[in-house]
């Protein structure tokens, strides 16, 4: 045992679970941890120009990499109400991160003193424990306890709260013969295995729904082997796309009334069982759930018990981790195929590759005026970029064409907010996935508003030296609202358009995003014809090579283009450019005709 201030403890302890990088700006409340990490001289520290955006790069940082979690500080009052929508935003998608807040002294809790908030309380519902230590000796059990849930069971994120005389006390610890907590993960029974195995040889045309689960569980290779021994195609869910490769012979497409391919919903619709592992069933994803579930069998396999039966009741429910139920299903699936009793799939797959193919189920993307259509940016986007590329998004109609028209070949290459979907998320998430050192080309995606949310963050990309390409796709609108807007037969307070009397060469555009990016320290590029899409990603990644700074890649987009959405999966609205209107008309598809 030795005797340190439980500060000198927490940081031993961070160090003890695997922690190396930490997101935060430090504050007179936060103060001693800081010392204490400074004392340990273990960790690397990014520092943040806002604590909302180190939140959400502790986010990304969990999100790249499995076994990464990510670690927020910030001080009292302000810095714990700005981490709430990244807290918010990581238990949405079942990511565990850590953000541990500095706190007044004890004796001037509930005074309203100074900064001194109660974050506990305001934290619990976006969190899976949210604690203040109240007591010296508990900070280092309480760190490993976090850990404990963060990892166990659905993983998500918790919140630590230290006052200020907690941090600087003294206790005895033995940091020698720490351990971290076992994680607890449910597992299926083998007769539960074979139970779902026999249900979906029973189907005629059945479908395996991969949700982000399967990434928290590290089985995707699982996942990609019993799809290949069964022969049963994939959907991935938006968190769970790169489970399978975009051109794998089994990936069907994604499901859904935005980021969805016509071909996905129309083989959804097609078939008559569905096995969803390690999914939510988003309302996204299945549109009215009469629609969704009709004429098809379930089953739901989750890690978390109070998803299943929560959106609408399975056939059979299976509480277990994905891996843990995908071992068991593979050795029953060979087993089954061992004694010729597994039923062959190629005709269905056949059936549901064709659709693929087919050029009336694919969205034309090339298209050659100025300014540009977001389509043909898009496709050449996958010309740009090879299969090891890392996106990182989060929401608008950036996000949503994007899922329909860019490919993603590997786990955890699209990075995606995808329950809470904040605006401002993209730029500090994708320096946390930079920061994790994945190794692969790393290209941000953003609409204008979302860039301009968070924008302050590009300047610790370049103090800190985090390259990456950011493609900024500008209408100088809210596209995704004014499209909504539709509806209520108005465009009200969504247009972003000026005239910005400092660059009259914006056309009207406004915020010189160029100019901006090139202030906080990076650099930055317009593009507003087809032709120099090329040369310009070229460009930005000679710079990469050079300076080390993100790259910002601007294109100049049309100011209106809807893109293809609608309220149930078998009715999307699919838009035709009518260039007599100079919008695009709506044409309803029913993909069961």
């Amino acid at each position: 045992m030795a005797r340190m201030r439980a500060v000198d403890a927490a940081a031993a302890v961070l160090q003890k679970e695997g922690i190396t990088t930490l997101f935060g700006v430090p504050g007179a409340a936060i103060n001693p941890l800081y010392s204490a990490l400074r004392k340990n001289g273990g960790f690397k520290h990014v520092l943040a120009r806002h604590v909302e955006g180190a939140s959400h790069m502790a986010e990304g940082y969990t999100r790249a990499n499995p076994g990464n979690i990510g670690v927020c500080l910030g001080t009292s009052g302000p810095a714990g109400t700005d981490m709430i929508t990244g807290l918010y935003s990581a238990s949405g998608d079942s990511i565990p991160i850590l953000c541990i807040t500095g706190q007044a002294p004890r004796a001037q809790l509930h005074k309203e003193s100074f900064q001194a908030v109660d974050i506990e309380t305001i934290a619990k519902p976006v969190t899976k424990w949210a604690v203040m230590a109240r007591e010296p000796e508990l900070v280092p059990r309480i760190l490993q306890q976090a850990f404990h849930v963060m990892r166990s069971g659905r993983p998500g994120p918790v919140l630590v709260d230290l006052p200020f005389d907690v941090q600087m006390a003294e206790i005895e610890f033995d940091i020698d013969t720490y351990e971290p907590l076992p994680v607890y993960k449910p597992a299926a029974t083998p007769a539960q295995a074979a139970r779902a195995v026999a249900m979906l040889n029973a189907s005629e045309r059945p479908l395996l729904i991969a949700g982000g689960g399967v990434f928290s569980a590290e089985a995707e290779d699982l996942l990609r082997e019993f799809a290949e021994l069964t022969g049963v195609p994939v959907i991935p869910t938006l968190m769970g796309w790169g489970v399978i490769p975009d051109d794998h012979p089994l990936m069907a497409g994604m499901v859904g009334l935005q980021t969805a391919h016509r071909y996905g919903n129309a083989s959804l619709l097609a078939s008559d069982f569905v096995m969803g592992i390690g999914n939510r069933w988003a309302n996204r994803h299945t549109g009215s759930t009469p629609v969704y579930t009709k004429g098809r069998t379930f089953v739901h396999i989750d890690v978390d018990p109070t998803q299943i039966g929560k959106v609408f009741g399975p056939d059979y429910g299976i509480a277990s981790d994905a891996g843990a139920a995908l071992r068991l299903m593979i050795e029953e699936a060979g087993r089954l195929k061992a004694a010729g009793q597994l039923r062959d799939r190629s005709a269905w797959a056949q059936e549901c590759r064709a659709r693929k193919g087919q050029k009336s189920m694919q969205r034309k993307t090339h298209f050659d005026q100025s300014p540009l259509k977001p389509q043909r940016v898009y496709e050449e986007m996958n010309k740009a970029f090879g299969r090891d590329v890392r996106y990182v998004t989060t929401i608008g109609l950036s996000q949503i064409a994007a899922a329909q028209m860019l490919h993603v070949y590997g786990p955890r290459h699209w990075i995606n907010a995808g329950q809470a979907g904040p605006l401002g998320w993209t730029v500090p998430a994708t320096l946390g996935v930079v920061a994790a050192n994945t190794g692969d080309e790393i290209v941000a995606l953003s609409g204008d508003y979302d860039f301009q949310f968070m924008i302050e963050e590009l300047a610790v990309g370049a103090q800190f030296n985090l390259p990456y390409i950011h493609i900024v796709v500008n209408n100088a609108y809210l596209g995704l609202i004014r499209q909504s807007q539709r509806g209520f037969d108005m465009d009200y307070c969504v247009q972003l358009a000026f005239d910005n009397i400092n660059a009259p060469e914006t056309d009207g555009y406004g915020v010189d995003h160029v100019k901006v990016a090139e202030g906080l320290g990076c650099k930055a590029i317009r593009v507003k014809k087809v032709e120099d899409i090329q040369p310009a990603i070229a460009q930005a990644r000679a710079w990469i090579k050079e300076f080390r700074v993100p790259v910002v890649v601007e294109f100049i987009l049309e100011r209106i283009t809807n893109i293809s959405m609608g309220n149930e999966i078998d009715a999307v609205n699919e838009f035709e450019e009518l260039a007599e209107h100079g919008e695009d008309a709506p044409t309803a598809i029913t993909l069961l005709d």
